[in-house]
């Protein structure tokens, strides 16, 4: 009875889970007339948000295969300069808005960048495509920061009345900018915001520790990007914004006025490498990051180090400042150490990032190809409807075949398949056109193990036995023959995801999800729904 409680609370769950997470399929969704964007309405406050992501064959868009030349570069570094160009385009790529970009590495010296729903492709090519510029520059002072921000609140009292219209057509019209938001930002309304003529209002903190909200970085990002404001600020400053926190999106982020005049940049980085504290007054096991100047760049940086002690140092890479350490002392011997409270994988990305300014490794665009909405939808329509014809075939033949047992297995059969969408949308995974392949042919395989069970029961009928000890029989004989066949179907899958590169990964995850499903289904829902209706019945004839 124990055992039974157990079972029926795993399949109670099951079938929840599923539930929930199909259940944005069918919610209804406010659609914002101006932006086209829709937002689910959610029937409690806890509901889930996620939707099932469509790839790029399916609601169209762009690809592009980048070439890294990487002849200059040497052997070892190699591996550092194309994931170093990875990560630079994702960060541009993260600027532009997309929903669900795919960037991955393909081969020794190419990058694969899939933007679905993008249809300015000549700006996102633009965008992915230009040289990287990594600079060192100097935060200004408190003094200096508070003169800069007066400069701004004279020129933003003259000019913040215009920026209801600007805003209204960067962000819905055919010239927005595109590093002027994150994804998550896409839905933000310019319009009902209220404009203020000076720019701490936008902020929080005080000059010497500025920070924008997460509420206002729309704002203060279509500031700082607009010509004329750049134009307004003093000669010599900029102002820019500090790096995403990728533990937590919706922190606020900090923001500085720095010098433009950049004296270190990426040219005179020789190499960054992240080590562990072994440094004479250093906390010993804290990750830092070590980077070694050219011969030039260390002249440059030890001057600039003795001219700037307490002061911080920005680290700029595509005019987004990653980090910003105070110089505690003046800096010789062409090496210097970022510190800061970095766990390992947060040192890793910044000497990725450092490592990646100073390769000289130029990014060209070796092909691309465009996907237009109507192939896209016409995708969907074909597969889906593929999938559904597939589905009833298997349906039908398992009920003619099998009667009431193969009924049994058909409901379970739905729920096979609503559970691999349910998963796809959990996991946030992006359903493709070779994933939708993946889930026709999990159809067909998820009857596989109740065609054995079944066959394994009509024997032991047909020897005598009764319907309870067959149904028995049938399922302890049959099970090492349906692990086997499982698990070796799952170990294609995952080396298929492992090795494969797009599509195919789309495949293999669509296709593993469905194997693990559909064995869940036939060995624990189909006997759960035997023993109920059946066993304990205990008839003198099964409709097998």
């Amino acid at each position: 009875m124990r055992q039974e409680t157990i079972r029926t609370l795993c399949i109670v769950l099951f079938i929840l889970v599923t539930l929930f997470y199909l259940s944005p399929l069918f919610l209804p969704k406010d659609i914002n007339e101006e932006t086209g964007v829709s937002t689910l309405k959610k029937p409690l406050p806890f509901w889930t948000e996620k939707m099932l992501r469509l790839g790029l064959d399916l609601q169209g868009g762009m690809e592009i295969t980048l070439h890294v030349d990487l002849s200059e570069i040497a052997p070892n570094d190699r591996d550092f300069a194309i994931r170093g160009a990875v990560e630079v385009i994702q960060n541009r790529i993260d600027q532009f808005g997309v929903a669900e970009p795919t960037i991955q590495r393909m081969g020794d010296d190419r990058i694969v960048v899939q933007l679905p729903g993008v249809t300015d492709f000549q700006r996102a090519k633009d965008l992915i495509g230009r040289t990287a510029m990594l600079n060192f520059q100097i935060v200004a002072t408190n003094e200096e920061t508070r003169r800069v921000l007066e400069q701004m609140d004279l020129w933003l009292s003259q000019n913040h009345e215009n920026y209801p219209a600007l805003a209204r057509e960067l962000s819905f019209g055919e010239e927005r900018t595109p590093d002027l938001f994150e994804t998550e930002e896409d839905e933000f309304d310019f319009t009902t915001t209220e404009w203020h003529s000076d720019i701490m209002s936008y902020l929080v903190g005080s000059p010497s520790n500025m920070q924008v909200s997460h509420d206002n970085k729309p704002l203060i990002r279509m500031l700082v990007s607009d010509v004329e404001f750049q134009n307004a600020i003093p000669a010599g400053y900029q102002i820019l914004i500090g790096r995403d926190n990728p533990f937590g999106p919706r922190e606020p982020l900090d923001v500085y006025v720095v010098y433009s005049n950049s004296e270190v940049t990426g040219a005179h980085l020789q190499g960054a490498e992240t080590r562990i504290g072994d440094r004479e007054g250093f906390q010993a096991a804290r990750p830092y990051v070590s980077v070694a100047f050219t011969r030039e760049g260390s002249r440059i940086f030890e001057r600039l180090t003795a001219q700037n002690i307490q002061r911080q140092l920005a680290v700029v890479l595509d005019d987004i400042v990653y980090v910003a350490p105070v110089i505690q002392d003046r800096i010789g011997g062409g090496e210097a150490m970022i510190t800061g409270n970095y766990t390992m994988p947060e040192a890793n990305d910044l000497t990725i990032v450092l490592r990646a300014g100073s390769l000289p490794a130029p990014v060209s665009i070796g092909e691309e190809r465009t996907v237009g909405p109507s192939l896209g939808s016409d995708s969907i329509k074909y597969g889906f409807r593929a999938g559904f014809i597939g589905l009833g075939l298997v349906m039908i033949f398992m009920i003619i075949y099998y009667k009431l047992s193969g009924a049994i297995a058909c409901l379970a059969l739905l729920l096979n398949t609503g559970f691999v969408l349910a998963a796809l949308t959990f996991l946030e995974a992006t359903l493709t056109l070779p994933g939708i392949a993946g889930l026709i042919l999990t159809v067909g395989m998820a009857v596989d193990a109740n065609v054995l069970i079944f066959e394994r029961i009509r024997d032991e009928l047909k020897n005598g036995k009764s319907v309870r000890n067959a149904i028995e029989a049938g399922y302890t004989r049959a099970m090492v023959t349906i692990v086997d066949s499982n698990l070796t179907s799952l170990i294609v899958a995952v080396v298929l995801f492992q090795f494969g590169t797009g599509p195919i990964k789309g495949f293999a995850a669509t296709f593993g999800i469905g194997i693990m499903a559909s064995f869940f289904t036939a060995i624990v829902v189909v006997r759960a729904i035997m023993d109920t209706f059946i066993v304990s019945k205990n008839p003198d004839k099964m409709s097998i």
